[in-house]
């Protein structure tokens, strides 16, 4: 399930996009659909990173008659690097994507200035992290929520985080919520302990529903969270262009 929509940064064929922080590649997994569009997967952690690889290799060798990429799909490369020291020249990426990542990292300024290196004048960059209220009742319900190790260090408000990214040199041009529906499974997981060796019954059970949205996407629960993103969603995602 994506959190930035895609087709709001209107990618071109040639252009290249960074996904800083990529996890298991969702995001780059849907550029791999997009034509003539160069996809760098990046993160720190080495099992996001050969997961990634796997994934994306694996859409690579069943054909776009089975669900791979297009035909004119663009190259790939997934790279274990660090966000504050990232391997590329200035002014390579047309487009960046920090998805749920910048919460984690203890000096956001240095992360957003080294983006800000290596994505050219005009590019376009989108950010998401976790929405103020959903987050803020997590951490109420439960310290062991963020209190591991690479857990959040700091909640984001709406405000704040747009003028961080506009001290930075951005113009916002456009944000949404998402992801309503999972605001209430990671308050039931809170609520119970979030890292319980067996999570109990109700979470199980609302893990399943969020399974099945993911898999059928069904019109009801579709609906019912277009409608409670404004809400509860448990993101905040914003869309923004380097002035250079």
């Amino acid at each position: 399930m994506l959190t930035v929509e895609i087709e709001r940064l209107g990618l071109r064929p040639g252009d290249r996009v960074l996904d800083l922080g990529c996890g298991d590649g969702r995001h780059t997994r849907y550029l791999r659909q997009l034509e003539g569009v160069t996809s760098v997967a990046v993160d720190l952690g080495r099992e996001e990173v050969e997961k990634t690889h796997g994934l994306l290799s694996f859409m690579d060798a069943i054909g776009p008659e089975q669900g791979g990429p297009h035909e004119a799909a663009g190259p790939w490369v997934v790279l274990r690097a660090d966000g504050y020291h990232l391997p590329f020249p200035d002014n390579t990426f047309d487009c960046v994507i920090l998805s749920e990542v910048l919460e984690h990292l203890h000096d956001d300024d240095a992360a957003l200035h080294e983006l800000s290196r290596v994505l050219k004048p005009g590019g376009r960059f989108a950010i998401s992290v976790p929405r103020q209220g959903p987050e803020a009742v997590c951490w109420a319900l439960s310290s062991d929520y963020h209190n591991v190790p690479g857990g959040h260090v700091r909640i984001y408000r709406r405000a704040a985080l747009k003028a961080k990214l506009t001290a930075h040199g951005y113009e916002v041009t456009h944000s949404h919520f998402a992801h309503a529906l999972h605001s209430p499974f990671w308050w039931l997981k809170c609520a119970f302990g979030p890292n319980r060796e067996q999570d109990p019954l109700p979470v199980r059970l609302y893990h399943k529903l969020l399974v099945w949205d993911l898999m059928k996407a069904p019109f009801l629960t579709r609906s019912l969270e277009k409608a409670l993103n404004p809400l509860i969603g448990k993101s905040v995602v914003m869309y923004a262009t380097n002035k250079g």
